[in-house]
């Protein structure tokens, strides 16, 4: 669960409200937060006294926001470049754009800035459970973002879950194929278990009360011991008895271990190629 917050947010630009921008603001709001200006045309409203615009040009003219928070979905983001670009210039940008590099999104705003302004982009990869403040986000800051700025996306970031940061921009591929994608997996688990439960008779009511509380309490217990996971799995496994005899197919080599790793590195070549 995030941290609960006492400070207010700094005065943020949130542009965009798609999938995941639209999940970090469900879990600011929960926490009592919310950013300065929201621009999305598709949101019909937001709590007082945050502002919704309809379009970057319709800000305000005194605006200046603190940080600058891009979310639209990542195809639309060259559309709106040339507005946010006289912001940019006195303000860090977060991108949460999957498959967005820092030196693509640079020098996009760049191009519309005097010649030498060069505009600061920090790269974050957060997960849809930010909705419910328990998301996780890594993120890669370049070489010239000062620890206040990092601290300050921090700060927003924490607020809706756990945050962690890494060294170099390539990493993000792999965090994005596990934590940024991970929560559709479980949920897979989930509905599967689900289904295996009406299939083998249960009541669809009852098979989906034990899916579901069985994959978020195990997620809980994960979370509060501090156990290692395989030791976690070890606890539930008798010698012989039910889960042992499960497990000796799911764990087979060919099976869940193979299916995963594959899945997950199909994933992280896709966050390349589009990065690319």
């Amino acid at each position: 669960m995030a941290a609960a917050q006492t400070s207010p947010l700094p005065s943020v630009l949130l542009v965009g409200c798609g999938k995941m921008g639209g999940a970090m603001l469900q879990g600011w709001l929960a926490e009592g937060l919310a950013p300065s200006v929201i621009v999305d045309r598709h949101r019909d409203s937001v709590p007082a006294p945050h502002r919704l615009v309809r379009d970057v040009t319709d800000l305000p003219a005194d605006f200046q926001p603190d940080l600058i928070i891009l979310a639209m979905k990542p195809q639309k983001v060259e559309a709106t470049l040339g507005a946010i670009a006289p912001y940019a210039r006195h303000a860090p940008v977060l991108s949460v754009l999957a498959g967005r590099t820092v030196h693509g999104l640079t020098e996009g705003l760049a191009a519309h800035m005097p010649p030498g302004a060069r505009p600061l982009v920090i790269r974050s990869m957060p997960n849809t459970p930010a909705a419910v403040g328990e998301g996780m986000t890594v993120s890669y800051a370049p070489p010239q973002a000062t620890p206040q700025q990092r601290a300050m996306c921090d700060r927003v970031l924490s607020a809706v879950g756990e945050t962690a940061w890494v060294e170099h921009e390539d990493q993000i591929d792999i965090v994005t194929a596990i934590s940024g994608s991970g929560p559709a997996y479980v949920f897979l688990l989930a509905e599967l278990l689900e289904d295996v439960g009406v299939g083998e008779g249960l009541p669809p009511a009852l098979a989906r009360q034990i899916a579901r509380q069985t994959v978020s309490g195990a997620g809980a217990l994960m979370q509060q011991s501090g156990t290692e996971a395989a030791q976690l799995r070890r606890n539930v496994t008798s010698p012989g008895g039910t889960t042992q005899q499960a497990l000796s197919i799911l764990m087979a080599p060919d099976a869940w271990p193979a299916t995963l790793r594959a899945a997950i590195r199909a994933g992280a070549k896709r966050a390349r190629e589009l990065a690319s």
